[in-house]
């Protein structure tokens, strides 16, 4: 067996489905809104849900990215977004696995969201905490679940299906702040292929973190051997 081989092996696929996941919505969802909501100025948000892109920004009329936020200035909400998207950010890659690692990335969802972060983003973190929660577990459900003779294909495919579903959400992100697809050029028509690519992406993400409780038994299976 190559070097490369047993590492990818090695590799904890629910720790990286959900620092992948942790990583992304923390920069594309919170720095990116709280960019949005910065370039609007010092201004009062008149009211808990905003549109991060204001209309000088707007790239195309759907692409106003709301939002909600309890700070009732564009300028602040935009920069405490930045902050608590890139504190997410971090605490994903070097913080998930400790004591309270999960209930800490919840709640920096949690707060990311009341501070202009992005509302569709809580369609994608809840189910990675409640995934993530499974992490060095020994997955008695799971094992029941899912047959072992699925094990060895579980452990190739999701790696594919975390890939897949973040450049599915790429695309979809693009859509939602560019407006752009090749051969589409009807508003309607973009943001329902939009809301496709989106919810495709989230079901993609499950599916990966399914995918990596196979790898996780079959990796507990082989050093228990």
């Amino acid at each position: 067996m190559s070097q490369e081989s047993s590492s990818f092996e090695n590799l904890n696929a629910t720790r990286v489905i959900a620092t992948s996941i942790g990583v992304f919505f923390g920069l594309f969802s919170g720095v990116n809104h709280g960019i949005f909501e910065m370039l609007q100025g010092d201004k009062p948000t008149d009211g808990l849900v905003i549109n991060a892109i204001g209309e000088a920004q707007r790239f195309w009329v759907e692409g106003t990215e709301p939002a909600f936020t309890l700070i009732p200035n564009f300028m602040l909400t935009g920069i405490v977004s930045i902050i608590v998207g890139l504190a997410i950010a971090i605490w994903s890659i070097w913080f998930l696995p400790t004591k309270h690692g999960r209930t800490i990335f919840l709640g920096l969802f949690i707060l990311s969201f009341l501070v202009g972060g992005g509302i569709g983003q809580v369609f994608f973190f809840i189910p990675a905490w409640a995934f993530a929660t499974c992490m060095n577990k020994p997955l008695t459900w799971w094992r029941k679940v899912l047959p072992r003779n699925t094990w060895p294909f579980l452990s190739k495919l999701w790696i594919v299906l975390l890939v897949l579903a973040t450049i599915t959400m790429l695309i979809g992100l693009e859509m939602a702040i560019f407006g752009f697809f090749p051969g589409i050029s009807d508003s309607e028509t973009l943001q329902n292929v939009n809301m496709t690519f989106v919810f495709g992406s989230a079901i993609l993400y499950v599916l990966s973190f399914i995918a990596g409780f196979g790898h996780e038994l079959r990796r507990m299976e082989i050093h228990q051997g």
